[in-house]
């Protein structure tokens, strides 16, 4: 593979790096007070779940997520920051380049009718796919360094 400035392993690892940089992001601007002592985004989540056509999402959310609210906004908001710091350091990095791509996906279903945060979904989605097949984690990772995967 011809490449410009670095190898084709190396964007791979760039992108790779860069997704992980945007799930940090993700983390990052959370108002984790809001998330964790008054349930903020579960809240919000429930009234989309709540209006959602699909009564699968509804009723899915009904089982999984309503009867542990406080847990689940947990899971949602250490998730962003475990797959952030996993892809930025390459470890364990097929793990969490399968569980951002599901949690992408779950956003995405969730909020089909919510064109405002689709792009971002979608695209996380596909750079997921895109590393996840080619490989990513061949260089600059921790996984390359202690021969994982």
């Amino acid at each position: 593979m011809d490449a410009i400035g670095l190898s084709g392993a190396e964007w791979l690892a760039v992108l790779r790096i860069g997704l992980g940089l945007w799930w940090l992001e993700s983390w990052r601007h959370k108002d984790k007070k809001g998330w964790f002592e008054r349930g903020t985004g579960i809240a919000w989540a429930a009234d989309v779940a709540a209006k959602h056509r699909w009564g699968a999402v509804r009723s899915g959310f009904d089982t999984v997520v309503k009867p542990r609210p406080k847990a689940m906004a947990y899971v949602v908001v250490y998730a962003e920051l475990a797959l952030g710091l996993g892809l930025v350091a390459g470890f364990l990095t097929p793990v969490a380049l399968v569980g951002g791509l599901l949690l992408n996906l779950l956003y995405l279903v969730l909020m089909i009718h919510d064109w405002a945060e689709q792009g971002q979904n979608a695209m996380m989605a596909l750079i997921s796919l895109v590393a996840l097949f080619a490989m990513s984690w061949q260089t600059w990772s921790l996984d390359h360094a202690i021969g994982l995967f």
